[in-house]
């Protein structure tokens, strides 16, 4: 049989299939800057349905982005924080949230620097060479 060459967009189409709806993506978002109850995250998302959001939370916890931390025995409650995966998500969404500001003409928050409060960009480092690669220097084919 012979091997099959994996297509440029396999990565995305992964993460979308697994992530890629509108809600979940907003809730990761919401989750940033520490764990929310429900009734939290819900007036943060704003339009979103209870059931709904109680879906997606489902679904991240299923994934391994998300964790339900007790704070209530009676009636249960939880609060929603992101695990490590979740975080490691989390940078991909800031990038994404920040194109999708810039495409809409909106100003551009980011996160940014705690010493000097200067905006970070994101690039790609190379360790072994100890420097920044344009993009124009990604030679793996299949990645985008």
């Amino acid at each position: 049989m012979a091997h099959m060459q994996e297509r440029p967009d396999d990565g995305l189409d992964a993460a979308l299939t697994r992530i890629g709806d509108r809600w979940s993506l907003l809730v990761v978002s919401a989750l940033l800057g520490g764990a929310m109850r429900f009734n939290e995250l819900q007036e943060s998302l704003g339009a979103i349905a209870s059931n709904v959001l109680a879906q997606r939370l489902r679904h991240l916890e299923g994934l391994g982005l998300v964790v339900a931390t007790p704070y209530s025995s009676r009636p249960p409650r939880y609060s929603y924080g992101l695990t490590v995966s979740g975080r490691d998500l989390a940078g991909a969404v800031r990038l994404l949230a920040r194109w999708g500001a810039e495409q809409a003409g909106t100003p551009v928050d980011g996160p940014v620097h705690d010493e000097c409060g200067t905006a970070l960009e994101a690039h790609w480092y190379c360790p072994t060479c100890a420097r920044t690669v344009t993009d124009e220097e990604l030679g793996e084919p299949g990645f985008i």
